[in-house]
Protein backbone atom coordinates (compact mmCIF):
# COMPACT_ATOMS: atom_id res chain seq x y z
CA UNK A 1 0.00 0.00 0.00
CA UNK A 2 1.52 3.29 -1.07
CA UNK A 3 1.65 6.21 1.34
CA UNK A 4 -0.08 9.42 0.21
CA UNK A 5 0.46 13.03 1.17
CA UNK A 6 -3.05 13.06 2.62
CA UNK A 7 -2.20 10.14 4.93
CA UNK A 8 0.77 12.07 6.32
CA UNK A 9 -1.13 15.32 6.74
CA UNK A 10 -3.95 13.56 8.60
CA UNK A 11 -1.41 11.97 10.94
CA UNK A 12 0.37 15.27 11.58
CA UNK A 13 -2.97 16.90 12.38
CA UNK A 14 -3.07 14.63 15.46
CA UNK A 15 -0.03 16.40 16.94
CA UNK A 16 -1.25 19.31 19.04
CA UNK A 17 0.51 22.33 20.48
CA UNK A 18 -0.14 23.81 23.96
CA UNK A 19 -2.86 26.09 22.58
CA UNK A 20 -4.86 23.07 21.43
CA UNK A 21 -4.33 23.63 17.70
CA UNK A 22 -2.42 21.07 15.66
CA UNK A 23 0.71 21.23 13.49
CA UNK A 24 -1.23 21.56 10.25
CA UNK A 25 -3.55 24.24 11.61
CA UNK A 26 -0.50 26.28 12.64
CA UNK A 27 0.98 25.78 9.13
CA UNK A 28 4.33 24.66 10.55
CA UNK A 29 5.02 21.78 8.16
CA UNK A 30 7.30 22.45 5.19
CA UNK A 31 8.98 20.46 2.39
CA UNK A 32 6.79 17.38 2.83
CA UNK A 33 7.76 14.69 0.36
CA UNK A 34 7.37 10.93 0.07
CA UNK A 35 10.01 8.74 -1.55
CA UNK A 36 8.70 5.19 -1.62
CA UNK A 37 8.29 4.17 2.00
CA UNK A 38 10.34 7.08 3.39
CA UNK A 39 8.64 10.31 4.50
CA UNK A 40 10.54 13.60 4.80
CA UNK A 41 9.27 16.87 6.25
CA UNK A 42 10.43 19.98 8.07
CA UNK A 43 8.80 21.64 11.07
CA UNK A 44 9.48 25.37 10.89
CA UNK A 45 9.29 27.28 14.17
CA UNK A 46 8.60 31.03 14.15
CA UNK A 47 12.00 31.77 15.71
CA UNK A 48 15.10 30.10 17.13
CA UNK A 49 13.94 30.36 20.75
CA UNK A 50 10.73 28.48 20.02
CA UNK A 51 12.60 25.92 17.92
CA UNK A 52 14.77 24.99 20.87
CA UNK A 53 11.65 24.00 22.80
CA UNK A 54 10.05 21.97 19.99
CA UNK A 55 12.17 18.83 20.13
CA UNK A 56 9.39 16.77 21.79
CA UNK A 57 6.93 18.05 19.18
CA UNK A 58 9.17 16.83 16.36
CA UNK A 59 9.55 13.45 18.08
CA UNK A 60 5.77 13.16 18.37
CA UNK A 61 5.35 14.04 14.70
CA UNK A 62 7.86 11.38 13.67
CA UNK A 63 6.05 8.81 15.83
CA UNK A 64 2.57 9.37 14.40
CA UNK A 65 3.85 9.31 10.82
CA UNK A 66 5.89 6.14 11.43
CA UNK A 67 2.66 4.41 12.53
CA UNK A 68 1.11 4.87 9.06
CA UNK A 69 0.86 1.58 7.18
CA UNK A 70 3.55 1.38 4.54
CA UNK A 71 5.95 3.87 6.17
CA UNK A 72 9.37 2.37 6.89
CA UNK A 73 11.28 5.49 7.85
CA UNK A 74 10.56 9.08 8.84
CA UNK A 75 13.03 11.94 8.55
CA UNK A 76 11.83 15.10 10.28
CA UNK A 77 13.92 18.23 10.65
CA UNK A 78 13.34 21.18 12.95
CA UNK A 79 14.24 24.65 11.78
CA UNK A 80 13.47 28.27 12.60
CA UNK A 81 12.06 30.95 10.35
CA UNK A 82 14.45 33.83 10.93
CA UNK A 83 13.75 37.52 10.34
CA UNK A 84 13.43 38.60 6.73
CA UNK A 85 16.71 39.51 5.12
CA UNK A 86 17.33 43.19 4.72
CA UNK A 87 17.00 44.08 1.03
CA UNK A 88 20.36 45.04 -0.44
CA UNK A 89 20.77 48.73 -1.03
CA UNK A 90 23.23 48.23 -3.87
CA UNK A 91 22.09 48.84 -7.42
CA UNK A 92 22.07 45.81 -9.69
CA UNK A 93 23.22 46.33 -13.27
CA UNK A 94 24.95 49.37 -14.69
CA UNK A 95 28.14 49.70 -16.65
CA UNK A 96 30.90 47.23 -15.75
CA UNK A 97 33.98 48.41 -13.90
CA UNK A 98 37.40 48.18 -15.57
CA UNK A 99 39.47 45.06 -14.87
CA UNK A 100 43.18 44.51 -15.37
CA UNK A 101 42.50 41.01 -16.67
CA UNK A 102 40.47 37.84 -16.09
CA UNK A 103 39.78 37.09 -12.42
CA UNK A 104 38.07 34.45 -10.30
CA UNK A 105 35.76 34.98 -7.34
CA UNK A 106 37.68 34.81 -4.08
CA UNK A 107 37.74 31.29 -2.63
CA UNK A 108 36.48 29.60 -5.81
CA UNK A 109 38.84 26.94 -7.19
CA UNK A 110 37.19 26.37 -10.59
CA UNK A 111 34.56 28.11 -12.70
CA UNK A 112 32.68 26.03 -15.28
CA UNK A 113 30.23 27.57 -17.74
CA UNK A 114 27.24 25.58 -18.97
CA UNK A 115 25.97 26.87 -22.29
CA UNK A 116 23.83 26.06 -25.29
CA UNK A 117 23.39 27.52 -28.72
CA UNK A 118 19.63 27.90 -28.34
CA UNK A 119 16.95 27.95 -25.69
CA UNK A 120 14.67 25.07 -24.79
CA UNK A 121 17.28 22.32 -24.70
CA UNK A 122 17.20 21.93 -20.90
CA UNK A 123 20.45 23.71 -20.08
CA UNK A 124 19.14 25.18 -16.82
CA UNK A 125 17.70 21.83 -15.75
CA UNK A 126 21.05 20.19 -16.41
CA UNK A 127 22.86 22.97 -14.52
CA UNK A 128 20.67 22.65 -11.41
CA UNK A 129 20.82 18.87 -11.29
CA UNK A 130 24.54 18.72 -11.99
CA UNK A 131 25.17 21.19 -9.15
CA UNK A 132 23.13 19.05 -6.75
CA UNK A 133 24.80 15.83 -7.96
CA UNK A 134 28.26 17.33 -7.39
CA UNK A 135 27.22 18.46 -3.91
CA UNK A 136 25.97 14.97 -3.09
CA UNK A 137 29.34 13.64 -4.26
CA UNK A 138 31.01 15.73 -1.56
CA UNK A 139 32.06 18.78 -3.55
CA UNK A 140 31.54 22.37 -2.38
CA UNK A 141 29.43 23.74 -5.21
CA UNK A 142 28.12 27.12 -6.25
CA UNK A 143 25.49 27.81 -8.92
CA UNK A 144 25.25 31.19 -10.62
CA UNK A 145 22.16 31.81 -12.75
CA UNK A 146 23.56 34.14 -15.42
CA UNK A 147 20.47 33.92 -17.63
CA UNK A 148 19.61 37.55 -16.95
CA UNK A 149 16.47 37.77 -19.09
CA UNK A 150 15.06 34.38 -18.12
CA UNK A 151 16.33 33.33 -14.68
CA UNK A 152 14.87 29.95 -13.74
CA UNK A 153 17.17 28.64 -11.01
CA UNK A 154 15.19 30.15 -8.10
CA UNK A 155 12.18 28.02 -9.08
CA UNK A 156 14.23 24.91 -9.85
CA UNK A 157 16.23 25.14 -6.63
CA UNK A 158 13.20 26.05 -4.52
CA UNK A 159 14.40 29.40 -3.19
CA UNK A 160 12.61 32.74 -3.20
CA UNK A 161 14.13 34.84 -0.42
CA UNK A 162 15.95 38.01 -1.35
CA UNK A 163 19.69 37.79 -0.64
CA UNK A 164 21.00 40.11 2.05
CA UNK A 165 23.55 42.86 1.55
CA UNK A 166 24.81 43.89 4.99
CA UNK A 167 26.96 46.76 3.73
CA UNK A 168 25.41 47.68 0.39
CA UNK A 169 28.41 46.21 -1.41
CA UNK A 170 28.62 42.49 -0.73
CA UNK A 171 25.77 40.06 -1.46
CA UNK A 172 25.11 36.99 0.71
CA UNK A 173 24.01 34.08 -1.51
CA UNK A 174 21.37 31.51 -0.58
CA UNK A 175 21.73 27.80 0.14
CA UNK A 176 19.60 25.04 -1.36
CA UNK A 177 20.13 21.26 -1.56
CA UNK A 178 23.75 21.64 -0.48
CA UNK A 179 24.46 24.24 -3.18
CA UNK A 180 25.39 27.91 -2.74
CA UNK A 181 23.32 29.75 -5.33
CA UNK A 182 22.70 33.20 -6.71
CA UNK A 183 20.40 34.51 -9.43
CA UNK A 184 19.39 37.89 -10.76
CA UNK A 185 15.85 36.55 -10.35
CA UNK A 186 16.27 36.80 -6.57
CA UNK A 187 17.15 40.49 -6.81
CA UNK A 188 14.19 41.63 -8.90
CA UNK A 189 10.47 41.83 -8.31
CA UNK A 190 8.83 38.56 -9.32
CA UNK A 191 7.27 38.74 -12.77
CA UNK A 192 9.01 41.98 -13.67
CA UNK A 193 10.79 41.99 -17.02
CA UNK A 194 14.45 42.98 -17.14
CA UNK A 195 14.83 45.45 -20.00
CA UNK A 196 18.55 46.14 -20.15
CA UNK A 197 21.09 46.93 -22.82
CA UNK A 198 24.37 45.04 -23.10
CA UNK A 199 26.45 47.15 -20.68
CA UNK A 200 23.94 46.62 -17.87
CA UNK A 201 24.00 42.86 -18.46
CA UNK A 202 27.77 42.92 -18.29
CA UNK A 203 27.71 45.00 -15.10
CA UNK A 204 25.21 42.68 -13.42
CA UNK A 205 27.29 39.61 -14.25
CA UNK A 206 30.40 41.31 -12.91
CA UNK A 207 28.56 42.08 -9.67
CA UNK A 208 27.29 38.53 -9.21
CA UNK A 209 30.76 37.15 -9.71
CA UNK A 210 32.74 39.72 -7.73
CA UNK A 211 30.39 41.02 -5.02
CA UNK A 212 28.75 37.76 -3.96
CA UNK A 213 30.35 36.12 -0.91
CA UNK A 214 30.71 32.67 -2.48
CA UNK A 215 32.92 31.28 0.28
CA UNK A 216 35.24 28.34 -0.34
CA UNK A 217 34.03 26.40 -3.38
CA UNK A 218 35.51 23.51 -5.34
CA UNK A 219 33.54 24.60 -8.39
CA UNK A 220 31.15 27.36 -9.44
CA UNK A 221 28.75 26.38 -12.23
CA UNK A 222 27.53 29.28 -14.34
CA UNK A 223 24.19 28.71 -16.08
CA UNK A 224 24.54 30.86 -19.20
CA UNK A 225 21.70 32.27 -21.29
CA UNK A 226 21.21 30.69 -24.71
CA UNK A 227 23.12 32.07 -27.65
CA UNK A 228 26.46 33.82 -28.07
CA UNK A 229 25.90 37.32 -26.71
CA UNK A 230 27.14 39.85 -24.17
CA UNK A 231 26.95 37.61 -21.10
CA UNK A 232 29.00 34.85 -22.73
CA UNK A 233 31.54 37.35 -24.03
CA UNK A 234 31.88 38.99 -20.61
CA UNK A 235 32.24 35.72 -18.74
CA UNK A 236 34.83 34.26 -21.11
CA UNK A 237 36.98 37.38 -21.27
CA UNK A 238 36.68 38.67 -17.69
CA UNK A 239 36.74 35.39 -15.73
CA UNK A 240 39.37 32.67 -15.37
CA UNK A 241 37.24 29.84 -16.67
CA UNK A 242 38.21 26.21 -16.17
CA UNK A 243 36.12 25.41 -19.21
CA UNK A 244 32.62 25.05 -20.62
CA UNK A 245 30.04 22.31 -21.06
CA UNK A 246 27.66 22.51 -24.02
CA UNK A 247 24.14 21.07 -23.75
CA UNK A 248 22.07 20.21 -26.82
CA UNK A 249 19.27 17.95 -27.95
CA UNK A 250 20.10 15.55 -30.80
CA UNK A 251 17.79 17.48 -33.13
CA UNK A 252 19.51 18.89 -36.24
CA UNK A 253 18.20 22.41 -35.60
CA UNK A 254 19.58 22.37 -32.05
CA UNK A 255 22.93 21.01 -33.23
CA UNK A 256 23.30 23.86 -35.72
CA UNK A 257 23.14 26.33 -32.84
CA UNK A 258 25.24 24.13 -30.55
CA UNK A 259 28.04 24.26 -33.13
CA UNK A 260 27.88 28.06 -32.94
CA UNK A 261 28.30 27.88 -29.16
CA UNK A 262 31.25 25.53 -29.61
CA UNK A 263 32.79 27.91 -32.13
CA UNK A 264 32.25 30.82 -29.75
CA UNK A 265 34.12 29.09 -26.94
CA UNK A 266 36.91 28.22 -29.38
CA UNK A 267 37.13 31.84 -30.53
CA UNK A 268 37.25 33.05 -26.92
CA UNK A 269 39.91 30.44 -26.07
CA UNK A 270 37.68 28.70 -23.52
CA UNK A 271 38.28 24.93 -23.30
CA UNK A 272 35.19 22.80 -23.94
CA UNK A 273 35.10 20.09 -21.29
CA UNK A 274 32.48 18.01 -23.04
CA UNK A 275 28.95 17.77 -24.43
CA UNK A 276 25.71 16.55 -22.87
CA UNK A 277 22.89 15.18 -25.02
CA UNK A 278 19.60 16.09 -23.35
CA UNK A 279 16.15 14.76 -24.33
CA UNK A 280 18.00 11.89 -25.98
CA UNK A 281 14.96 9.64 -26.04
CA UNK A 282 11.60 9.07 -24.37
CA UNK A 283 10.79 5.85 -22.54
CA UNK A 284 7.06 5.17 -22.35
CA UNK A 285 6.16 4.65 -18.68
CA UNK A 286 3.31 2.30 -19.62
CA UNK A 287 4.93 -0.08 -22.11
CA UNK A 288 8.64 0.66 -21.83
CA UNK A 289 8.98 1.41 -25.55
CA UNK A 290 11.67 3.94 -26.52
CA UNK A 291 10.82 6.85 -28.80
CA UNK A 292 13.47 9.10 -30.34
CA UNK A 293 11.38 12.26 -30.42
CA UNK A 294 14.26 14.59 -31.28
CA UNK A 295 16.39 11.98 -32.98
CA UNK A 296 19.14 10.17 -31.14
CA UNK A 297 22.92 10.19 -31.04
CA UNK A 298 23.44 13.50 -32.84
CA UNK A 299 25.37 15.03 -29.96
CA UNK A 300 27.44 11.86 -29.53
CA UNK A 301 28.39 12.00 -33.20
CA UNK A 302 29.30 15.68 -32.87
CA UNK A 303 31.45 14.99 -29.81
CA UNK A 304 33.21 12.17 -31.65
CA UNK A 305 33.84 14.38 -34.70
CA UNK A 306 35.36 17.10 -32.51
CA UNK A 307 37.27 14.64 -30.30
CA UNK A 308 35.39 15.89 -27.24
CA UNK A 309 33.99 13.80 -24.37
CA UNK A 310 30.29 12.94 -24.39
CA UNK A 311 29.58 13.47 -20.70
CA UNK A 312 26.13 11.92 -20.76
CA UNK A 313 22.90 11.23 -22.63
CA UNK A 314 19.77 12.13 -20.67
CA UNK A 315 16.23 11.06 -21.65
CA UNK A 316 13.08 13.15 -21.61
CA UNK A 317 11.64 12.46 -18.19
CA UNK A 318 8.39 13.66 -16.64
CA UNK A 319 9.67 13.33 -13.09
CA UNK A 320 12.63 15.58 -13.91
CA UNK A 321 10.26 18.30 -15.06
CA UNK A 322 7.96 17.90 -12.06
CA UNK A 323 10.91 17.96 -9.67
CA UNK A 324 12.28 21.14 -11.22
CA UNK A 325 8.91 22.87 -11.09
CA UNK A 326 8.56 21.76 -7.48
CA UNK A 327 11.91 23.20 -6.39
CA UNK A 328 13.68 19.92 -5.63
CA UNK A 329 15.94 18.81 -8.51
CA UNK A 330 15.62 15.14 -9.43
CA UNK A 331 19.32 14.66 -8.60
CA UNK A 332 18.50 15.33 -4.94
CA UNK A 333 16.60 12.04 -4.72
CA UNK A 334 17.08 8.47 -5.87
CA UNK A 335 16.29 6.66 -9.10
CA UNK A 336 17.63 6.33 -12.65
CA UNK A 337 17.79 10.08 -13.40
CA UNK A 338 19.57 10.86 -10.13
CA UNK A 339 22.04 8.09 -10.94
CA UNK A 340 22.59 9.50 -14.45
CA UNK A 341 23.50 12.91 -13.05
CA UNK A 342 25.68 11.27 -10.40
CA UNK A 343 27.66 9.53 -13.15
CA UNK A 344 28.24 12.81 -14.98
CA UNK A 345 29.29 14.47 -11.73
CA UNK A 346 31.72 11.66 -10.91
CA UNK A 347 33.19 11.85 -14.40
CA UNK A 348 33.85 15.59 -13.99
CA UNK A 349 35.42 15.00 -10.58
CA UNK A 350 37.71 12.28 -11.98
CA UNK A 351 38.74 14.61 -14.79
CA UNK A 352 39.74 17.19 -12.18
CA UNK A 353 37.39 19.89 -13.43
CA UNK A 354 34.83 19.87 -10.62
Amino acid sequence: MSVTRSDVEIALARVTLPDGRDLMAHDLVRALRIEGDVVHFVIEAPNADVARQMGPLRDAAEKVVSEIAGVAKVQAALTAHGPAAKPPSLKIGGHPKPQDGPTKPKGVARVVAIGSGKGGVGKSTVSANLAVALARAGRKVGLLDADIYGPSQPRMMGVSKRPASPDGKTIIPLQAHGVTMMSIGLMMEEGKAIVWRGPMLMGALQQMLGQVEWGELDVLLVDLPPGTGDVQLTLCTKTELTGAIVVSTPQDVALIDARKALDMFKTLKTPVLGLIENMSLFVCPDCGAQHQIFGHGGVAAEADALNLPLLGSLPIDLETRLAGDGGTPIAAGDGPMAEAYARIAQDLIERGVA
